[in-house]
């Protein structure tokens, strides 16, 4: 793959998933003001339905898609179960496969490994987006982050991690978990993005946990329902000042041309850069550079 397509930064405050079963609802995603939506092939769809949703969603990306700033992937089934084998398939069938796919259930790295060769091989340039929702997957995350040069995020799958993990699936329990994915996304680069916040009618509660899983490290979450997506889009916005701070080092870095700066009587090193650029590539989808 070509080195300079490697891990675009791009704004992922958000996601919501629309169906594959059904898409007339895509358009309406697309609308909704998420920063990504997710073609769901997986649990969401029945298991009489899989192949219906699977036909339905390769058909979207058989048409041009719009350059709107919304990032589109596919949720397909585990790799290591039929429906995920052929939602494989699909994908290699295709001349106009999805830009990106979202790889639920993972246990190792050699999954992503195996997925990346056939992409390799087929000439697609897909993107891999992995779950973190298993006990296997949480023990192998670094190598699970660095298994590919396609990932570009790391999702944390809370729902099924607390159930591995046997406990309650709330913010102190699976604080680990988080810290963790958080850990290995920081270190390969990559974004880390929640799972979604499921009561729909505590708000309050959703603001609060986005507020915790941001200052964690974490670049987004997921949204169940569009009336959160505003919400999740504040919170992971940066303000003003951080926007402008962001473009006086990166200024600097420019004019400096070396590995440090001194800003504001700070010493700043360059793997600070990537999050500076993310906070500006933000900052361009809603218009504020």
């Amino acid at each position: 793959m070509n080195e300079k397509k490697q891990r675009v930064l791009r704004p992922r405050r958000s996601f919501i998933f629309s169906p594959g079963l059904n898409p007339g609802m895509f358009p309406k995603a697309l609308s909704s003001g998420a920063d990504i939506v997710c073609v769901e092939l997986e649990d969401g769809i029945a298991p009489k339905d899989k192949e219906a949703a699977r036909r339905n969603t390769m058909g979207l990306f058989a048409e041009p898609q719009a350059d709107d700033g919304v990032e589109r992937i596919v949720r397909i089934n585990c790799l290591r179960e039929a429906f995920g084998l052929a939602d494989v398939q699909a994908v290699l069938s295709t001349d106009t496969p999805p830009p990106a796919i979202m790889l639920p259930k993972v246990k190792s790295p050699d999954e992503i490994v195996w997925l990346d060769n056939l992409l390799s091989e087929r000439g697609h340039e897909t993107r891999l987006h992995v779950i973190i929702e298993t006990n296997a997957a949480l023990e192998a995350v670094h190598d699970i982050a660095r298994a590919s040069p396609r990932i570009d995020a790391l999702f944390f799958g809370g729902v099924d991690m607390a159930a591995e993990l046997r406990c309650k699936n709330a913010w102190e329990p699976l604080l680990y978990a988080r810290s963790r994915v958080a850990h290995a996304a920081a270190s390969e680069g990559l974004d880390a993005i929640d799972v979604p916040y499921l009561d729909l009618e505590d708000s309050d509660g959703m603001r609060r946990e986005a507020e915790l899983v941001r200052d964690l490290g974490f670049s987004g979450k997921g949204s169940i329902h569009p009336k959160q997506i505003a919400i999740l889009n504040d919170v992971f916005t940066p303000d003003a000042a951080t926007i402008a701070y962001a473009q006086r080092i990166l200024r600097a870095f420019e004019e400096a041309d070396t590995g440090l700066v001194v800003v504001d009587g700070k010493l700043i090193e360059k793997p600070v850069l990537r999050e500076m650029r993310r906070i500006l590539s933000i900052a361009g989808r809603i218009n504020q550079i």
